[in-house]
């Protein structure tokens, strides 16, 4: 396999045009376009769907995968042979769902970080769609509520994310005051991340019997944002208990359903040839994931 024509079809993914990843590697337009041809003509199928984004045929998407971890590797290589000499930053792409990232996954890699030369992609997508970021070789990690993980990729374990329904004392005194009946719920305003994140919509079906559409719901696509729009007092949200218990114990918010509480496993995916830094970076989540998260 010729690198050369790996290194032209990173560049067009990662820049998603010809033209701009010529000029990212210094060659012509034309030249980009010819490598791509030759790569096309070495496994006799096309490797890039030319659509607006361009996106990866699964044969291109097994070449990009097998790319990275070559350079991965190499890049480790190459730091571990000369340990001397001021190291490049090592990318480290990882696929994460919002509440993991706005929970616990910061502190878990915190160390790792002040010990060595990382810089993290944090790619932030459904927890039941990481998996797909890992198989197109986008990320080398990820954080899925999937257990089986994809070709050439291992899972482990992380334990369980308890979620809870929690709103300001003052909301619940408002809309709640009777109870978390169906008919306050098709009241009360509720948030959640956006039109892919289902947890929310996924607890009130199965506590209420409430489909989504049936009560109203704000989308605001920040962890951070919607937790403050609960303490505010102007809806009432689903938040695991990680992110929620600093609130709970400041009063801020309150566990508006205490007897009804949704529980997600929670499992790490990575390469199987995971090395050096990569492989440090799986124990770290792993072992503090394992530590904090109930199983």
């Amino acid at each position: 396999m010729d690198y050369k024509l790996l290194t032209a079809l990173e560049a067009v993914m990662s820049e998603q045009s010809f033209e701009r990843a010529a000029s990212k590697l210094a060659i012509t337009q034309s030249a980009i376009s010819q490598r791509i041809k030759q790569l096309e003509l070495l496994v006799a199928q096309p490797v890039i769907i030319r659509t607006t984004p361009l996106t990866l045929t699964d044969v291109g998407q097994k070449l990009l995968k097998h790319f990275k971890e070559v350079s991965l590797l190499q890049h480790q290589l190459v730091n571990d042979i000369f340990p001397e000499q001021a190291q490049q930053k090592i990318k480290i792409a990882i696929a994460l769902n919002a509440d993991t990232l706005a929970s616990w996954f910061i502190p878990a890699i915190s160390p790792l970080l002040k010990k060595t030369n990382i810089e993290l992609d944090l790619h932030v997508a459904n927890e039941q769609d990481t998996q797909s970021l890992l198989s197109k070789g986008k990320v080398f990690g990820a954080v899925s509520s999937q257990e089986k993980s994809v070709s050439g990729c291992k899972s482990q374990y992380l334990g369980e994310l308890d979620y809870i329904l929690c709103a300001s004392p003052e909301f619940q005194q408002k809309y709640f005051s009777n109870g978390l009946t169906k008919d306050a719920l098709r009241v009360a305003p509720s948030v959640d991340f956006d039109a892919n994140d289902n947890m929310h919509s996924l607890y009130i079906w199965q506590k209420y019997n409430l489909a989504a559409g049936e009560y109203p719901c704000h989308r605001v696509r920040s962890s951070e944002a919607f937790v403050n729009l609960a303490i505010a007092g102007n809806a009432y949200t689903l938040l695991p208990m990680t992110q929620a218990k600093e609130h709970l114990l400041s009063g801020t918010l309150v566990n508006i359903s205490p007897e009804n509480s949704l529980v997600q496993k929670l499992y790490w995916h990575s390469w199987i040839l995971e090395q050096g830094v990569y492989k440090r970076i799986s124990m770290q989540v792993v072992q503090y994931a394992q530590s904090l998260l109930a199983s």
